[in-house]
């Protein structure tokens, strides 16, 4: 009897891990609050509320164009005074996946409402599908897009570098232009850049992880996205002083599933610190 009974509760198991991982996980959101003090933000601008909002991957099987605009009903909800949109918007590149068109999708996400505006970069999956058509039809839900480019936002600039995998950064077209001793917030859908982001820029805020996604220990690195394996997996991340904020985000690809790194949207306030 105790080797049936071993097999049906590891049966059990292995039902429960799946169930999570490639159902009720991945259909889950999380809002996350988190309030940085941040060594370059000015006073001026203390208490800024930034919604994050990173790697929908729409047309996910997990992510239909239905679920889009109760994300951004959701974020509305928060009231955010800034949103910042970190890319990967539609994509079938994930097992089960189909493909949307960019219109439906960037319509949907330009009901944000934020009085400082909302500002937007493109990821990698967004180049490989989409190009540049996604960027056009997010300018014309209303998205200022940004590519090597910085817009100034009160007492702050907002600065967005391209993907780094399908695209060329410029450091010094992105920042060259910003007055100095003003603060700059810096969207990079890859936290690779970081390393790169001059230590100007008070915070980067980067998605593409999706927190490892299956973010089983004994294989965090090997499932990484990125080529400093989980160095930049989630979260806050402080080096020789620069801040770093990567989003776990909302979709999925290659695999339709998440364990461990729950979808989110984060809500992230700013203080002079």
């Amino acid at each position: 009897m105790i080797v049936p009974t071993l097999g049906a509760g590891a049966a059990l198991t292995l039902g429960a891990l799946g169930y999570r991982t490639f159902w009720s996980e991945p259909r889950s959101l999380e809002v996350n609050h988190h309030t940085l003090a941040l060594p370059h933000w000015p006073a001026e601008a203390s208490g800024l509320r930034v919604g994050v909002i990173s790697d929908v991957h729409s047309g996910a099987p997990h992510v239909p164009l239905a679920r889009v605009p109760k994300l951004v009903e959701r974020m509305n909800a928060e009231s955010p005074d800034l949103v910042a949109l970190l890319g990967d918007y539609a994509s079938p590149l994930v097992l089960g996946g189909r493909r949307l068109d960019p219109g439906p999708v960037a319509d949907a996400l330009g009901q944000l409402i934020a009085p400082r505006g909302v500002f937007g970069v493109l990821g990698n999956h967004d180049w490989r599908v989409h190009g540049r058509a996604m960027g056009r039809a997010m300018e014309a839900a209303g998205i200022t897009m940004l590519e090597n480019s910085a817009v100034p936002v009160g007492p702050l600039w907002v600065a967005g570098l391209p993907d780094l995998r399908m695209r060329e950064p410029s450091i010094e077209r992105t920042f060259g232009g910003i007055p100095d001793g003003v603060a700059v917030l810096a969207l990079s859908h890859d936290p690779d850049m970081f390393p790169h982001v001059p230590d100007r820029v008070a915070l980067t805020l980067s998605g593409h992880t999706h927190g490892n996604q299956i973010n089983v220990p004994v294989a965090r690195r090997m499932l990484a996205h990125s080529h400093f394996g989980v160095r930049y997996a989630g979260g806050h991340v402080v080096e020789e002083g620069r801040h770093l904020f990567v989003s776990r985000g909302v979709g999925t690809s290659l695999l339709p599933g998440r364990f461990r790194a729950a979808p989110e949207l984060l809500v992230l306030e700013l203080v002079s610190g």
